[in-house]
């Protein structure tokens, strides 16, 4: 009997239509002709049927008993030493066929491959590479690659070719002709043409390659959607850089995720991987664009909501998967004009960061003299000592130069005295901070203090744009961060950039030659996530606040932050809410405030309609649970619904709070 794997390529094999030219090219390599390329590169626009190719060609090398490797673009590390380790057996075992799809998703990686990766092949291996965006011209202009590379910009198919699709796909005769007129000889087109079923469609089109085809076609796969919960979910996975089961029963905690997740599942349009579910790329865009346009409210509520997940997931997150929750926050605001900037990539200059190597310092300090002069090298050579795992280093993805690098400080209170008489700058921000708001025992401040790549000095670029997510989520995850610091010698320019997300603090420190522009923010009066949150939409950050100068914002934050560290004494009794007019008249501040938040949460079940949501909290916080999943099965709930009883005692919470802040304990 077939194995299910069998079964899904004899269907493939069945289904598949065109390219045989493509076929019959890599049946040579597989074969072993000495004259067959070893190379493929398929390029062509979304929908156009790469993926639909690839997975054939995967079936073929599987056939011949190769060794497979099988990689996406979407998840790709931006660092070659990664690609390398999870593609080790491209170099170590002969035979084996490298697969890579959505390869625009890592364009940055290709001069690297053609130039460092691949030459390092084993024997008698294959590599087959899939994306929208053409290889750069001088790979396959290069005569040392000539023989060896095919290149392939896949088109739409013929007239007969469309026609096979439908017959395959069992489309009424009667309906084929009207899907031509309609789809064309769009791959995608044509597939969601069929399998949408036009026996009840009115309209006769003539296909043009615009969102609005796609738009009736998925009108047509969807059609009714069945419930109010499956079009959330929809809207999820439009937005959403991958969708899992488990981020749907987070985002929509009131609804059953796992019929929700199979329902997208089953979806034409959607791809499976490792990570989720994923609409195909033109299909995100259109659905996007259709939910943006139909339900302009609800498309921004869904983000909101996703966003506060991924930001949950970041504080929480472990070290290694810190960078990928960052990538998927930013991809969710990449329509925004910052992030669109922070997401974009040059073949030629895209860049990676490490950790500082005692190797590397002596490059670092070339770098540092040739753009700040040599008093700043030594604040650098200073710094090196003191906080080496500050810096990060930027090497070139295509042949691994260092080119820049970069220095986060954290600095906890009181001041070193010793940083104060070496660094000017650090000096700055300290007194800064003394008189705007003194720092605590237990709270810290961050400064990014060195930013420097020579080729590029302190202009927007790839470096800046890495060292600010890095610094963004640093801040996210960091405890008792009192201020942030940004550190420009063109003061006047980067005022103008960061305005409505950073204060000119107006010190300019002088370090040798040169000063430079201090830029604040205040965390105890805006939460990271609400700055981060209009960071990337590139709004200002809202400063409305209360008779202490707290905004509501920044107080909801602090209401959750002292919950957080209720069972950390030191934490605890350096938490903001202590800092607000609530707790400004406490003889016995830590211990009064934790009886006021006792109090208030036992108020919640006042209200019958507050008792869970009084549980959910003192489950959460008061009881001991290490995770607010150990916390759900003390209360033996599913985690989704837990999960929405907390959510509404804490707004109820901090609501009741909030209202002492504003008019004190007396009546209002």
């Amino acid at each position: 009997m077939a194995t299910v794997g069998e079964r899904l390529s004899s269907a493939r094999v069945r289904a598949f239509i065109g390219r045989d030219e493509e076929l019959a090219h890599f049946a040579r390599a597989l074969a072993g002709d000495p004259q067959a390329p070893f190379a493929f590169y398929l390029s062509g626009p979304g929908g156009i049927g790469k993926s639909t190719l690839l997975r054939r060609l995967t079936d073929h090398a599987r056939a011949a008993g190769r060794p497979l490797l099988e990689l996406d673009g979407r998840f790709v590390s931006r660092d070659p030493a990664d690609f390398e380790r999870v593609a080790a057996s491209f170099l170590t075992v002969p035979g084996t066929v490298l697969f890579l799809d959505s390869f625009e998703h890592c364009q940055w990686l290709e001069s690297w491959l053609w130039q460092r990766f691949l030459p390092r092949a084993a024997a008698d291996t294959l590599v087959v590479l899939a994306g929208r965006l053409a290889p750069q011209p001088q790979w396959a202009a290069d005569p040392a690659w000539a023989g060896l590379l095919h290149v392939s910009e896949l088109g739409q198919f013929t007239e007969e070719q469309a026609r096979s699709l439908l017959t395959t796909a069992q489309v009424l005769p009667e309906l084929r002709e009207r899907v031509l007129r309609f789809a064309g000889g769009n791959p995608l087109a044509l597939s969601l043409a069929a399998a949408s079923g036009m026996a009840d469609w009115t309209r006769e089109e003539v296909w043009a390659p615009s969102a609005d085809v796609l738009r009736t076609l998925l009108s047509g796969l969807i059609g009714e959607v069945p419930t109010a919960a499956h079009r959330r979910a929809l809207e999820l996975a439009a937005q959403a850089y991958s969708t899992s089961e488990e981020l749907l029963a987070a985002v929509l905690p009131e609804e059953d995720a796992h019929p929700l997740f199979t329902w997208l599942r089953d979806l034409p349009f959607m791809e499976s991987s490792h990570r989720g579910l994923h609409p195909h790329d033109a299909a995100r865009e259109t659905l996007a664009a259709d939910l943006r346009w139909r339900a302009p409210n609800a498309f921004v509520t869904m983000r909101r909501r996703l966003a506060e997940e991924y930001l949950r997931i970041l504080r929480e997150a472990p070290e290694e998967r810190v960078w990928t929750v960052t990538d998927e926050l930013f991809y969710l605001f990449r329509e925004g004009e910052m992030v669109a900037r922070l997401r974009t990539f040059s073949r030629e200059d895209e860049v990676h960061d490490r950790p500082l190597h005692p190797d590397d310092l002596d490059t670092v300090l070339r770098m540092a003299e040739q753009t700040e002069g040599p008093a700043s090298a030594e604040l650098v050579r200073y710094w090196a000592r003191r906080q080496p795992q500050a810096f990060s280093v930027y090497r070139l993805v295509s042949t691994g130069r260092i080119v820049a690098f970069t220095a986060r400080l954290a600095l906890p209170a009181p001041a070193d005295p010793e940083d104060l008489a070496a660094d000017p700058v650090v000096a700055a921000a300290w007194e800064y901070a003394e008189a705007a708001g003194p720092v605590r025992p237990g709270e810290h401040i961050g400064v990014s203090r060195f930013s420097v790549y020579p080729e590029r000095y302190q202009v927007p670029s790839r470096v800046i744009d890495l060292s600010s997510s890095r610094a963004q989520a640093e801040s996210a995850r960091a405890r008792g961060r009192a201020y942030g610091f940004a550190v420009w010698r063109d003061a006047e320019t980067w005022s103008a950039r960061v305005k409505g997300s950073l204060a000119d603090t107006g010190a300019r420190p002088r370090v040798g030659e040169h000063t430079y522009g201090l830029f604040a923010v205040d965390w105890r009066q805006v939460p990271v996530e609400t700055w981060l949150r209009h960071f990337i939409a590139a709004t200002a950050v809202p400063t409305r606040a209360g008779p202490s100068g707290v905004s509501r914002a920044a107080f909801d934050q602090a209401v959750r932050d002292a919950l957080t560290h209720w069972r950390d004494a030191g934490a605890f009794a350096a938490c903001a809410l202590l800092r607000t007019r609530l707790a400004a008249d406490f003889g016995e501040p830590v211990e009064e405030l934790r009886a006021l938040l006792r109090g208030s949460v036992d108020d919640l079940a006042r209200d019958p309609r507050g008792v869970r949501a009084r549980d959910a909290v003192t489950a959460g916080y008061f009881s001991g649970a290490p995770t607010q999943e150990a916390a759900a099965r003390r209360l033996g709930l599913p985690y989704g619904t837990y999960r929405r009883h907390l959510r509404q005692g804490l707004d109820l919470l901090s609501e009741a709070l909030w209202r002492l802040e504003l008019h004190g304990p007396g009546p209002e």
